[in-house]
C-alpha cells in the first residue's frame, strides 16, 4: 500500500495533482517580494498567512490564476505563483541536506527517467528526488522509496503529502535497501548512498536487461569504489562519471558580469546500464 494514499494530509488535496489553472485549496504557493525573496505557503481555507509582519487570508488566494499580485495587511504587494521544482526543493523541511536541483536536472535526464517507468529509489531523505521521479514517471508509472531512517521517511511522507499530493504510484519502505532489495525486472535504480558497491549483484538481479543504474555520491573516492565494483562484477555498460556546475549571471542595464556566488561541487553522479552476464 502506498504510505500517501492514506496520509492524513492528502485528505485536504485534490484527488490529481494539477499544475495550471486557478489556485485551488490545499496547493502550495510561492510567493516574491519586491526583492524577489521567495516564501513557500500552503493554502488552506480560513487561514492566514503571515509574511513579513503583514497577513494574507489564503481564501483571498484561493480561485486566482499564477502570476497575480497580492497584498498584505500592510499593503506589501507579492507576486503569487505555483513553485517549481527549483523553487520548492531548497524550501523543503528537512532534517539532511537535499539533492540540489542542478543534480536532480542531471539525475532524470541520464538515468533517463520516462512516463510510466518503474524505478527503484534509495535513500530519500526529505522527498525531493522523490517529488521529481514522481512528476517524471506520471500515474502509469511506479517509485519505490527505500529509507532506513525513520525520522527521514516520516518527513519525505508529509513533503509528498504537502507540496505534491496523492501518489498511489509511491511505495516507501523503512527499510535498509542493501537487506531488503527483492524487487525485479524494475526500469531504473536511483542510489544516495555512501556505499552503494554493496549492492552491485543485488542491482544487477533488480533490474531489467538494459535497465539503468544511477548513484550520487559526495565524494571521488566513493565513485572509485562503485566504479571498480561494476567493472570487476561485468554485468554493467558503459559507465559513466560526471559532475555539474552551475554558475548564474547578473544583468542589469550595463552591468553584465557573473554571479559572486555559484553552485559548484555538490556531488558526483554515476551511470551505468545493465547488460547480460
Amino acid at each position: 500500500m502506498s504510505y500517501s494514499s492514506i496520509h492524513p494530509l492528502v485528505k485536504d488535496l485534490h484527488p490529481d495533482p494539477v499544475f495550471k489553472g486557478p489556485l485551488r485549496e490545499g496547493e502550495p504557493i510561492i510567493l516574491f517580494d519586491r526583492k524577489e525573496r521567495q516564501y513557500l505557503k500552503r493554502l488552506e481555507r480560513e487561514k492566514k498567512i503571515s509574511i513579513r509582519g503583514g497577513i494574507i487570508l489564503s481564501d483571498e488566494i484561493i480561485g486566482l490564476e499564477e502570476g497575480r499580485v497580492v497584498r498584505s495587511s500592510l499593503n506589501e504587494p507579492f507576486l503569487v505563483f505555483r513553485p517549481t521544482l527549483v523553487q520548492l526543493i531548497p524550501n523543503l523541511p528537512r532534517q539532511a541536506q537535499v539533492i540540489y536541483p542542478k543534480d536532480i536536472a542531471l539525475i532524470l535526464v541520464w538515468a533517463d527517467i520516462f512516463s510510466g517507468a518503474r524505478v527503484i529509489e534509495a535513500g530519500v531523505g526529505a522527498g525531493a528526488l522523490t517529488l521529481a521521479l514522481l512528476r517524471a514517471v506520471g500515474t502509469e508509472g511506479r517509485v519505490i522509496s527505500y529509507e532506513v531512517r525513520e525520522d527521514f521517511a516520516e518527513m519525505a511522507r508529509n513533503n509528498i503529502a504537502r507540496y505534491h499530493g496523492p501518489a498511489p504510484q509511491w511505495r516507501l519502505k523503512v527499510e535498509d535497501v542493501t537487506a531488503h532489495l527483492e524487487e525485479t525486472d524494475v526500469d531504473r535504480i536511483v542510489l544516495d548512498l555512501p556505499e552503494p558497491w554493496q549492492l552491485t549483484e543485488k542491482i544487477w538481479r533488480a533490474l531489467r536487461p538494459g535497465g539503468i543504474l544511477l548513484s550520487y555520491l559526495p565524494t571521488i573516492i566513493q565513485v572509485k569504489s562503485l566504479v571498480d565494483s561494476l567493472r570487476e562484477h561485468g554485468g554493467f555498460t558503459p559507465i559513466e562519471t560526471m559532475e555539474s556546475l552551475m554558475r548564474f549571471w547578473h544583468i542589469k542595464g550595463m552591468s553584465v558580469r557573473p554571479e559572486h556566488r555559484m553552485v559548484a561541487h555538490t556531488g558526483f553522479i554515476t551511470v551505468a546500464r545493465r547488460i547480460a552476464r
